[in-house]
């Protein structure tokens, strides 16, 4: 199995092989799971679930496969949500970082938006209280909310291309293609945040590239102001959190 999951360009693979074992049935059902994997279709759709902060997350065939880097994100996200907070990720996919909130603050009110049926149907067999709407379209624009997460789609459509070839051909190119710079969804989902978060709450969200410093304008003039990106172990930019202030300031087009 090692063997056929190198050939197959795995980097993972004997740790693709344990799990392909502990999860199949029977060797028939193994046998037609490596061939799947062969194939390049993303293991978790395969077994139907994978492991994200420590907890067991279903993902349904078609759904973005939540990706180990943004269990930082989640964890974060996490300390800043208050006991009885109420926190709103939007983006949500299989609802990973909802789920990890209410289980990390069980007392918070946790909810999961997501444009598309099959993510919020995923997400809500995770135990997320999850709703399909186009970002913030279904709230009322007062700021009531301690925290906003989203890991929005980012990789700049002229990107798309050099991402590995199995992630292209399978997984839903709406979770993955930001537009241009990256930045189509992420702009909109920073000023939903300016309009829902309180004085005080947090926004974050997974980015790349250099890609806060080009939201600096919009985040000032969407009424943040502390602001703290974080990169990983190579000194990439993975993510940005801000502070709500209350108090947009001028607008970044003037």
């Amino acid at each position: 199995m090692v063997g056929r999951l190198v050939a197959a360009g795995c980097v993972a693979a004997e740790e693709e092989a344990d799990e392909l074992l502990a999860a199949a049935t029977d060797l028939a059902t193994l046998e037609v799971w490596l061939q799947r994997r062969e194939t390049g279709e993303p293991l978790a759709w395969i077994t139907g679930a994978l492991q994200f902060c420590g907890r067991t997350l279903r993902v349904d065939r078609g759904v973005y496969v939540p990706r180990v880097q943004s269990e930082e994100l989640a964890r974060r996200a996490g300390t800043l949500l208050p006991m009885h907070g109420r926190a709103l990720d939007l983006c949500t996919g299989a609802g990973a970082i909802a789920a990890h909130l209410s289980t990390r603050v069980p007392t918070a009110t946790v909810i999961g938006i997501d444009i598309d049926i099959g993510a919020v149907m995923c997400a809500r067999r995770n135990g997320v209280r999850a709703l399909v709407a186009d970002l913030d379209g279904p709230l009322r624009p007062v700021r009531e909310w301690d925290l906003v997460t989203a890991v929005a789609p980012y990789v700049p459509t002229g990107e798309v291309r050099l991402l590995p070839a199995d992630v292209q051909r399978y997984e839903p190119r709406a979770a993955l293609d930001g537009g241009e710079d990256g930045l189509d969804l992420v702009r909109r989902i920073v000023a939903a945040a300016g309009r829902l978060l309180r004085p005080g709450g947090w926004l974050l969200v997974e980015l790349g590239g250099t890609q806060d410093n080009a939201l600096t304008p919009l985040l000032a003039a969407s009424g943040f102001g502390r602001t703290d990106p974080w990169w990983d172990e190579h000194r990439d930019l993975r993510g940005l959190a801000s502070q709500a202030t209350g108090s947009p300031g001028p607008s970044p087009l003037r």
